[in-house]
């Protein structure tokens, strides 16, 4: 069963039409995007977080993350990824024994970032997590984040990309995730030089899919938007008409190329509700 989810999952990625995620937090909300006819579903590592009462950035126990992960893959029919941020450890192996672990369970991918972290580290995380027996097939979608963080810009910033996502590649990354990239003209660089699908994370509504899609970005996420969207509602619940008679079929949409509408809870202010001060 975990073979064929693996095997679909990469050929989402070379289909002839967007692979797009409303990235989920739980069972409910993976539910109701592949109620919404997803092909696949992705988790927020943010947004999981704080579902359970924690900030970003690793500091969710690695148990609590394998046991809401066990219940999104008792509730789905189609292919799971899983965002793992760094792999909460610097060590490949450790990194490489906890990806196995969630591949025991039935993921079919795993997202994992450089961060900070310098490109070697991250590398040696990729190539451990390749060489593991119980890991095979598993789809790798390494995520650099240079843009992100703004390491670098313009010119440099493609340059160092593409240099990155190399090396990624070569270690066995399946994918590359460049989140913080929005241009059509940077996807064109992108998909010229690295010779695998590539993800961008749509930040705003100017995002073309449709352009970015013919331009070589194969696949598109959310990240914590939706989770943002949602829980925005609870700022203000009166207004939010939360009892308002809602259309049978009003789910999140998945792969019909939209995009979350305007966000009233930000990033920050949903993060620091968990940090403690």
């Amino acid at each position: 069963m975990a073979e064929q989810s693996r095997i679909l999952f990469k050929a989402l990625h070379q289909q002839s039409e967007p692979l797009i995620f409303t990235n989920a937090w739980d069972a409910a909300s993976a539910a109701i995007i592949q109620a919404s006819g997803a092909r696949a579903i992705a988790t927020s590592s943010a947004a999981l977080a704080w579902s359970l009462g924690y900030p970003d950035g690793q500091a969710l126990p690695k148990a609590a993350l394998l046991d809401a992960v066990n219940h999104i893959l008792r509730l789905s029919r189609v292919p799971v990824t899983i965002d793992i941020e760094s792999g909460y450890s610097q060590d490949p192996d450790e990194v490489a024994t906890f990806v196995a672990q969630l591949a025991e369970l039935g993921v079919a991918g795993i997202n994992i970032e450089d961060g900070s972290a310098g490109v070697a580290e991250m590398v040696a995380k990729i190539q451990a997590i390749r060489a593991h027996p119980r890991c095979q097939g598993l789809f790798i979608n390494a995520r650099t984040d240079v843009y992100l963080l703004g390491l670098a810009s313009g010119d440099a910033a493609v340059a160092m990309t593409i240099d990155r996502l190399t090396q990624y590649q070569a270690a066995g990354a399946d994918g590359g995730f460049i989140p913080g990239a929005t241009k059509v003209e940077t996807a064109k660089h992108l998909s010229a030089a690295v010779n695998m699908p590539l993800n961008f994370m749509l930040l705003n509504e100017q995002m073309d899919i449709g352009e970015l899609f013919a331009a070589g970005v194969q696949r598109f996420s959310t990240g914590p938007a939706s989770f943002l969207q949602a829980y925005g509602t609870l700022l203000n619940p009166i207004k939010a008409k939360p009892f308002q008679q809602q259309p049978k079929d009003a789910v999140i949409a998945a792969d019909n190329g939209s995009i979350p509408k305007a966000i009233s809870l930000g990033f920050e202010r949903m993060n620091n509700l968990f940090i403690r001060s």
